[in-house]
């Protein structure tokens, strides 16, 4: 890995990890398709899923008074048999038809999620967590991004901002830490070969994220921060969808 290139990956990390501690989520969404262009579909992706567990367990102690623990557990639970069988397709398939699976289907539940007004649906009923923890632990395996299926199920069901963010944190130590296991005993030599001082760099790069992030919390309203949520939701699938289809027909 060049200097040029660490310096790029550190940048994006510092954005990723801002928009971790705001909203929830959004540190695969902005570093995930940047991520796979440089080092490409398989070592960019898993790269993200370990850079991901960081950044949640570094804002894990902060939110941790506002954590639903009913249901991530019910959303862990299937997120783990959506991530091992994420990796195993991981190795089955290319990353381009990967991309444009994980894109539309992300892209097709957010819309009927905002489509769908009304307060018929809550988060009590427990086959919808079920589905939504599977949905998102399985794209983030493999493309790296699981929040887009998370946050459909959050929009449609009117769950918290403040409960909805926090709870991600554990949820994604768990799923990313799953993911990353998993594709690891599949293949030893996924990560990127880099030195040592770039786990540092990335360690201070996670630290000033979430320290500006923090900034920026005591600037907007819970509003504002769901439809950021929301934008990087969209955004991170649209980049999944468009990348794949370029790669299918470049």
């Amino acid at each position: 890995m060049t200097v040029l290139m660490a310096a790029l990956i550190i940048g994006l990390i510092v954005v990723g990890a801002a928009a971790q501690r705001m909203a929830g989520l959004g540190f695969a969404l902005l570093v995930a398709p940047f991520m796979t262009l440089l080092l490409g579909a398989h070592s960019g992706v898993l790269l993200v899923n370990v850079l991901g567990v960081i950044s949640s367990a570094l804002i894990l102690p902060r939110v941790w008074r506002s954590i639903d623990w009913g249901m991530f557990r019910w959303l862990g639970a299937f997120a783990v048999l959506g991530s091992v069988l994420g990796a195993w397709l991981a190795t089955l398939f290319s990353a381009a038809v990967m991309a444009v699976f994980v894109g539309a289907i992300v892209m097709v539940a957010l819309g009927a999620s905002l489509a769908i007004s009304g307060n018929r649906f809550t988060t009590e009923p427990k086959a919808p967590r079920a589905a939504a923890g599977f949905l998102s632990g399985l794209t983030n395996a493999l493309a790296g991004v699981g929040g887009p299926a998370i946050s459909a199920y959050a929009v449609l069901t009117r769950w918290p901002q403040a409960t909805f963010a926090a709870t991600l944190q554990p949820y994604f130590i768990l799923t990313g830490g799953t993911s990353v296991a998993a594709k690891l005993m599949l293949d030893p030599g996924g990560l990127p070969q880099t030195d040592w001082w770039f786990w540092i760099a990335v360690l201070l790069a996670v630290l000033g994220g979430i320290a500006a992030g923090e900034r920026l919390l005591r600037l907007v309203t819970p509003t504002q921060v769901r439809r950021f949520v929301i934008i990087l939701a969209f955004a991170g699938a649209a980049a999944s969808l468009l990348r794949g289809l370029f790669d299918l027909f470049a």
